[in-house]
């Protein structure tokens, strides 16, 4: 702990005893969707893998609506969840036992309303709409992200309950951004209304910190020129040390 005070970091994230594999074709499944696995060094890249095998191992995926859950479909869902946690040392996500993947938009009990995608801390479960999740996925230009932004909500939920390491890094660096915000308002009002990020950045702090690292992670290098102090405390937040970022 007297390490992570001072460096603001884990002594070490990655160690593991034996890696899991991925096939190639999931590896190269892997390659043509996301950048961030492409810019990884080949060793970081085991890394990954191995973090996406034991993630899918520890979930329920649960299709909806008659749908058939398909490896593609835990790939790159669980992808999205690496990515976000590969600076954490615990990677799991606690507080979700499944994922539930519904073919379309869902009618939501709770908010009344038809959504892509929710998290229910109640009952461990996050909720996805396949045909929103690959649309965000493929159509690169898009400023949205289904997958990063129902993972970091998840994420935020997951470190507030946590006091690993990394939970504990993730929550205070939070608590240091959200401070930094509130005592520079012409910094908050150019962030709210900044064409990086969509409208949901200015409502909750679980829906504004999950458009912001929606924003760190399809769009770094813009982030980084136009809010270099926001763009460190999320690099610091994630923990993120990787090409690109």
């Amino acid at each position: 702990m007297v390490y992570v005070i001072y460096f603001r970091k884990p002594m070490y994230v990655h160690f593991y005893v034996a890696k899991k594999k991925l096939s190639s074709q999931d590896k190269q499944l892997l390659s043509e969707h996301f950048n961030f696995y492409r810019n990884l060094s080949p060793k970081q890249q085991l890394y990954f893998d191995h973090r996406v095998v034991s993630f899918i191992k520890d979930k329920d995926f649960i299709g909806r609506d008659h749908l058939d859950v398909t490896c593609e479909m835990k790939l790159l869902i669980s992808a999205h969840a690496v990515i976000l946690t590969f600076g954490f040392r615990d990677f799991f996500i606690g507080l979700i036992d499944k994922i539930f993947i519904y073919p379309d938009a869902f009618y939501s009990a709770t908010y009344h309303a038809y959504h892509a995608g929710e998290i229910n801390p109640m009952m461990r479960v996050l909720v996805i709409s396949w045909s929103d999740f690959k649309h965000s996925l493929d159509v690169n230009d898009l400023n949205t992200n289904l997958g990063i932004y129902e993972f970091s909500q998840a994420i935020h939920l997951n470190c507030m309950k946590e006091r690993d390491v990394s939970s504990t890094i993730f929550s205070d660096t939070f608590k240091e951004l959200a401070s930094m915000l509130t005592h520079n308002e012409s910094l908050r009002q150019k962030l709210i209304q900044s064409h990086f990020f969509r409208g949901h950045a200015s409502t909750t702090q679980f829906e504004f910190l999950a458009v912001i690292l929606e924003t760190f992670i399809k769009k770094p290098s813009e982030f980084r020129l136009e809010f270099p102090n926001v763009y460190a405390k999320t690099k610091q937040m994630l923990n993120f040390d990787y090409a690109g970022y």
